[in-house]
């Protein structure tokens, strides 16, 4: 199975992309949804959460007060840090076994659907890179309408993120998004016929042989530490 990474930045039109392959009937995990459901009550993470920040945190229904607590880490890096600490292993022991059923139920691949696919450490454990682009003003100017936030705020959020022109050195495939979603569509279309394409039999062998989809992984895994470049701006906050 061909496990597909899919990033981008803000208002470059990520979620079009990936709405269009859900409402194409292609499997998707989606890391904000995963994001949501690991600190819901009764989770393991949510239980960390309370325990480190302190029950205020909580609404009354006992679910997480995602506003009150981005207001406590805003200007503290060090309890940013201790929530991604909490929240980012539970994500991704929850992206894996999303992928783990989709192979399970014989998919020829999956997306993994991450907004931090670059930034984190997971760009480097999937078969693809797939980035969605569009210029930096278009970025901006579609979050000011998006968002009715001042150009300024605008900026500002961009320039706390890693520039979409940096994610692009990490991609084997961008699909542009400057245009319209109509016009989107058939690069999206375009991206699916090439997974179809290269995924061909070979999918089925490691679904069949598990130990050819293993070997395969561990090959993908020492390919990207080796050739890929290293990630820059690593002072940035993502937002």
């Amino acid at each position: 199975m061909i496990v597909v990474g899919l990033t981008g930045g803000i208002a470059t039109g990520k979620s079009s992309v990936s709405n269009l392959l859900k409402a194409k009937n292609i499997p998707v995990v989606d890391a904000d949804i995963l994001a949501r459901q690991v600190v819901e009550p009764g989770t393991p993470a949510l239980a960390k959460i309370t325990a480190y920040f302190g029950p205020e945190v909580l609404q009354s229904d006992g679910t997480l007060d995602r506003k009150k607590l981005g207001s406590v880490i805003f200007n503290d890096a060090a309890k940013r840090r201790k929530l991604n600490a909490i929240v980012h292993p539970a994500v991704r022991r929850a992206l894996l076994w999303g992928v783990v059923g989709h192979w399970l139920r014989g998919s020829k691949y999956c997306v993994l659907d991450v907004p931090l696919l670059i930034e984190g450490p997971l760009w480097k454990c999937v078969a693809k890179v797939v980035v969605v682009y569009c210029s930096g003003e278009v970025q901006l100017e579609r979050l000011v309408q998006r968002d009715g936030s001042s150009l300024e705020d605008a900026a500002s959020r961009l320039n706390s993120q890693l520039p979409i022109a940096d994610k692009v050195q990490y991609a084997d495939r961008v699909i542009d998004n400057t245009g319209s979603v109509e016009a989107l569509e058939p690069h999206v279309n375009s991206f699916i016929h090439d997974l179809d394409k290269e995924a061909g039999w070979s999918w089925r062998l490691s679904w069949i042989f598990p130990p050819w989809g293993i070997c395969s992984a561990i090959c993908i895994l020492v390919w990207r530490a080796a050739f890929r470049p290293k990630l820059k701006h690593t002072n940035r906050k993502s937002a």
